[in-house]
């Protein structure tokens, strides 16, 4: 699967079409695609179907559904652009899936920045397995799934322990940032298609507050942009 599948005319269509919603103030979050309204994804297909993006654009359903968090999640002046920045910057007649393990690595080297190594190991530790086998080019599946597979579970228990504010808010984002390893490692399979697919968006935020949305979405266009020079 390449994207647009190599036809300029699809490409010119989905954005002229996301534009214009922009522009009739059809763009709307929280809703799919209702009444000539909705997501980002509802207004792309004039539908709110995140595997119809691979028979229509070309696009893997999972940065379909990737497109759509990030627009839920960013501000709402971001959030009105991205459609539109999102169909730009895909080049056109690439494999997309080559976008998966660069972005994955940003997400999960982002989310080592939420949390105490000292206190939380075991989620340092799923983490970093994960980050070097996408790094490697790993295929074998069971790999991601054994590197996510840690004591977390030890790991808030003994967040748990702390009673002061500060240290709760760090044991939350530590078990958010211990998910967003297993999300990752799920995000690498591709015997369940639409598991992957939610897997490999809700790794893309399982640990963001609302800026972070935005520095996702800045590094998929990137991403998208090393694709095109190449």
């Amino acid at each position: 699967m390449i994207s647009f599948h190599g036809d300029s005319k699809i490409k010119e269509k989905y954005l002229a079409r996301v534009k214009r919603h922009r522009e009739a103030d059809n763009l709307v979050r929280g809703i799919g695609w209702e009444n000539g309204r909705g997501c980002a994804v509802g207004c792309t297909l004039e539908n709110y179907d995140h595997k119809a993006y691979e028979t229509e654009l070309g696009v893997p359903e999972w940065l379909a559904r990737v497109e759509d968090t990030l627009f839920e999640g960013m501000s709402k002046d971001d959030a009105m652009e991205w459609p539109e920045r999102f169909l730009k910057a895909i080049p056109i007649g690439v494999d997309l899936e080559k976008v998966k393990a660069p972005f994955l690595i940003f997400v999960l080297e982002s989310a080592l920045e939420t949390f105490d190594h000292a206190k939380f190991p075991e989620c340092k530790k799923a983490i970093d397995s994960v980050i070097d086998l996408y790094r490697s080019g790993e295929t074998n599946l069971e790999k991601y799934r054994a590197a996510a597979c840690v004591d977390n579970d030890n790991a808030a228990a003994r967040a748990a322990a702390y009673t002061t504010r500060a240290a709760r808010a760090a044991a939350y984002t530590a078990r958010a940032a211990a998910r967003t390893a297993a999300y990752a490692a799920r995000a690498a399979c591709v015997d369940n298609d639409n598991a992957a697919a939610r897997a490999a968006a809700y790794a893309a935020c399982a640990a963001c507050v609302v800026d972070d949305y935005k520095k996702n979405a800045d590094k998929l266009i990137e991403i998208f942009d090393g694709l095109a020079t190449k």
